[in-house]
């Protein structure tokens, strides 16, 4: 890090190695998980910064919040220095939610500046938990506790550890249930490939599924109960949604790749788009930009196969793809959309 010239003077000192440093897109978190992060700004300059005020906020598709430990500025920050905080969040909602991170400081000439970075992360499964207590004054046996999901999503059971080709449950080969006594049943469900890209149709409150209960009492007698449907809010993805379908994982340095966007009209109107291709320092886009994608119905996909090559090794982040609806002249960004890892296909000889 000390000899890498991208990377922040006296960085090394601090050992924060890339695993510790967050990427502009660094993946999925699952819902009901604590999202945990580490901010420290690093006066890299040789003068004194005053007033320096750091502010972390997180942007969900319905409301923005606040995850500073506090909201008062610091008087000072010499050269070197550094001010941490350490924020913490419930992941509640599903989709898309960013981090946002400002600082704001007054320099030595009293002049006041301002920056702000944005880093993103994705919530696509949906974690149910389901808590079932005997409040009889007797065992039951249970024989059967299962998720019924809706006809958009696909459910996995996660009460069970397989091990040597077989599979054991998390409660233990008596499946009984004492009096008073409560049981935790986890569910994982991911939307159907035919309805994932569908935002038009499961946006809003969509059902997601019943559960199906059935047990037996201490004399044999049978029991069952079926839980209504449950919803849940399914995330909103604006009017145009961009998601990836290929792309790989590795790539040869100044070689041209090859990836796979898949374009989808969320909104309920029928879009022209125009696909522009803006080069970024690292990342340069092959073919012609400014292209017509033609008409797009509300709900429609589209698939676009499309070329780029990398000028920097390392970890690269794949940006600068804009859309614009020619009929409302609204242009819509994406950046960050994945990262490639670019690697130089040549060594030099030892001498």
């Amino acid at each position: 890090m000390k000899d890498d010239p991208s990377t922040v003077k006296g960085a090394e000192t601090l050992i924060l190695g890339e695993m510790l440093t967050l990427p502009q897109n660094f993946g999925n978190i699952f819902l009901g998980e604590t999202f945990s992060s580490y901010i420290s700004v690093h006066n890299d300059s040789n003068q004194i910064v005053k007033d320096i005020l750091v502010k972390a906020d997180l942007q969900t598709s319905s409301q923005r919040l606040n995850l500073s430990a506090s909201n008062s500025a610091v008087s000072e920050l010499k050269p070197e220095c550094c001010i941490d905080d350490v924020i913490h969040h419930e992941v509640k909602e599903i989709g898309t939610h960013i981090l946002v991170c400002a600082v704001s400081y007054t320099t030595q000439m009293g002049e006041k500046l301002y920056f702000r970075k944005f880093f993103k992360f994705q919530t696509d499964e949906v974690f149910l938990e389901a808590q079932i207590q005997n409040i009889t004054t007797s065992p039951m046996f249970m024989e059967k506790v299962s998720l019924e999901p809706s006809m958009m999503y696909n459910v996995t059971e996660l009460n069970s550890v397989s091990s040597d080709n077989e599979s054991e449950s998390t409660f233990g080969k008596m499946s009984y249930l004492q009096p008073l006594d409560t049981r935790q049943y986890l569910y994982c469900l991911k939307p159907k490939p035919e309805f994932a890209e569908k935002a038009g149709v499961i946006k809003g409150v969509t059902v997601i599924g019943k559960l199906d209960i059935v047990w037996k009492t201490n004399l044999g007698e049978r029991g069952r109960l079926q839980t209504s449907q449950l919803q849940r809010m399914a995330p909103g993805y604006g009017d145009v949604r961009l998601s990836l379908e290929l792309i790989p994982d590795t790539v040869s340095l100044e070689e041209p790749f090859d990836i796979t966007c898949k374009i989808t009209n969320c909104s309920e109107r029928t879009m022209d788009l125009e696909l522009e291709m803006c080069n970024t320092r690292s990342v340069h886009w092959c073919g012609v930009s400014g292209r017509q994608l033609g008409k797009l119905s509300p709900n429609a996909s589209l698939s676009i196969p499309l070329t780029l090559l990398s000028s920097v090794q390392g970890l690269q982040s794949i940006s600068g793809l804009r859309l614009t609806d020619t009929f409302l002249k609204r242009t819509y960004e994406y950046d960050d959309i994945a990262q490639v890892c670019v690697v130089c296909p040549y060594t030099s000889p030892e001498s």
